[in-house]
């Protein structure tokens, strides 16, 4: 449901505007929820509420006996925040979720089919660099 690489930048109180295409989803899926997480690999996810519920049942499923679900859940959803965008499509990322990703001011917000992630630009253009070389080779390693 979300696809595409956006370039946007944070206003002064740390809010961006959803690319148009992503406004234009969310109208049409009547979505009024997102929650943002700690992602992996230095980003942040941004869920629609849908998407966000069925996770939180996977996880929620995890074994609590289990150190590393436990410690997994502790970290993910304590890092968790509801948002809900304002009429013109801007969200707020909180400090702490800015901290996390090291996120100054510009950002690359990435479509990845079931949630967003927000990306420090510069961070996503080394990620990118270090990995689109082998693109093919993921390809074949993943698909037979």
């Amino acid at each position: 449901m979300w696809y595409g690489e956006y370039l946007h930048s944070l206003d002064d109180k740390n809010r961006f505007v959803l690319p148009s295409k992503f406004r234009q989803e969310i109208k049409k899926e009547k979505i009024r929820k997102f929650y943002f997480a700690r992602g992996l690999d230095g980003c942040l996810f941004m869920f629609a509420e849908e998407d966000w519920k069925k996770l939180e049942e996977r996880f929620k499923s995890l074994s609590f006996t289990k150190k590393q679900a436990r410690f997994f859940n502790r970290l993910y959803f304590s890092g968790a925040y509801e948002i809900s965008p304002d009429s013109q499509g801007r969200v707020l990322i909180p400090d702490y979720l800015r901290e996390f990703a090291g996120i100054a001011k510009d950002i690359v917000i990435v479509g990845i089919s079931d949630r967003i992630e927000i990306w420090d630009k510069d961070r996503w253009h080394k990620f990118y660099e270090q990995n689109q070389k082998n693109f093919e080779e993921m390809a074949e390693n993943i698909f037979d």
